[in-house]
């Protein structure tokens, strides 16, 4: 295993655009890391500069106690899993597993006795006599796991493993990395991971902590309950949950919450969080946590509904703004189209941004 670090990283193309901002990161021995964000948010370019497929502008990366940025990708003691797997057509698994050690000229024996180690560990043992175009997703997406995993890495690298795969699948895939994760740190074994994905569903039932990007830029790190829970800003708060939080732009004045024409009243639990913050602001609450349907709240008027089985989606208008709510099916699936409710926040459960996007709801005591 190995400490991952990287200080000050920059990317700019030969064009002057800018990619990666000075990004600064620390990755310790055995963690599981997922850099998550939307597309264009540099999450895979950062994950190629400390593979060595891309130069660095400026900045560091060291991996144990070297500093690798000027090593080639195998001498940087990394393993790199892609999403197309990449597998030999030609080759055997039982060949795709061992390619890299046959190039090292490593002894017969030991190429062997590696080859059936892995070959156990990941339950592939019946397909070593197999083309690669004999294998299932998840079967090519495993061997393609192997052939990293028998270098035995200090780092392995995943650039979205499972993004070819069906929603069936994914999941099913996304248990297998985290106990194949979890079995080789108990074993000793290499096990130091940067996971790239653009699905915040794989990043929180995956990650030990999670680094959400932005436009080159880091927008937090934390691990999954933390994000969820106490989101550093709006973007991290839109970006992480499913639904995504609701964002409701309007403004404060005492200790209400105004909105077009209605107002609703904060509770001082929350009104203790703001410190007296006044003006521009934008209000989020999950949609798990809302109320329907209590004495006081913001009306809405109900645009549509999602039965989901145990729970239903609600899609609400307040005064122009969509918001959601994910309800109880028993007690609402039956609420029709344009029926007006009434909606509150759970009060320890929202938060206030400033117009800049920082939560300055955020205190010691929430």
């Amino acid at each position: 295993m190995a400490r991952l670090q990287i200080r000050n990283l920059e990317k700019t193309y030969t064009n002057t655009f800018k990619a990666v901002h000075g990004i600064n990161l620390d990755v310790a021995d055995g963690e599981f890391m997922v850099l998550v964000g939307p597309s264009g948010c540099a999450k895979s370019t950062t994950l190629r500069m400390i593979a060595g497929l891309e130069s660095i502008s400026g900045g560091e990366v060291v991996i144990g106690d070297r500093v690798v940025n000027r090593l080639q990708p195998g001498e940087r003691g990394i393993a790199m899993v892609f999403q197309n797997y990449a597998l030999y057509p030609h080759m055997k698994v039982r060949k795709n597993l061992s390619f890299g050690l046959r190039l090292q000229r490593a002894p017969k024996a030991e190429i062997e006795r590696k080859t059936a180690e892995v070959a156990r560990i990941l339950e592939i043992e019946p397909l070593l006599d197999r083309l690669p175009k004999e294998l299932s997703g998840g079967q090519a997406q495993r061997v393609a796991l192997g052939r990293a995993l028998i270098k035995q890495p200090e780092v392995f690298l995943f650039d979205e493993p499972l993004s070819n795969l069906d929603a069936k699948l994914r999941a099913s895939m996304r248990v297998r990395i985290t106990d194949l994760h979890k079995r080789l740190k108990d074993q000793g074994m290499s096990s130091t991971v940067i996971y790239v994905t653009h699905d915040q569903t794989e990043a929180m039932t995956m990650g030990d902590r999670i680094c959400v990007m932005k436009d080159g830029h880091i927008m937090q790190v934390a691990d999954p309950k933390t994000l969820y829970d106490r989101p550093a800003n709006a973007f991290v708060a839109g970006f992480i949950g499913s639904p995504e939080m609701n964002l409701i732009a309007g403004r404060l004045d005492g200790n209400s919450f105004h909105l077009g024409a209605q107002s609703l009243v904060l509770p001082d639990e929350l009104m203790a969080r703001l410190r007296a913050n006044s003006g521009s602001v934008t209000l989020g609450i999950r949609p798990q946590h809302l109320r329907v349907n209590t004495a006081d709240g913001l009306r809405a008027v109900v645009a549509g509904a999602e039965f989901m089985g145990h729970e239903v989606v609600l899609h609400l208008d307040v005064e122009g703004e969509r918001v959601v709510a994910v309800l109880p099916a028993a007690d609402y699936a039956d609420l029709d189209r344009g029926t007006t409710v009434t909606l509150t926040p759970d009060p320890g459960q929202a938060h206030v941004f400033d117009q800049s996007g920082g939560n300055i709801s955020l205190s010691t005591s929430q």
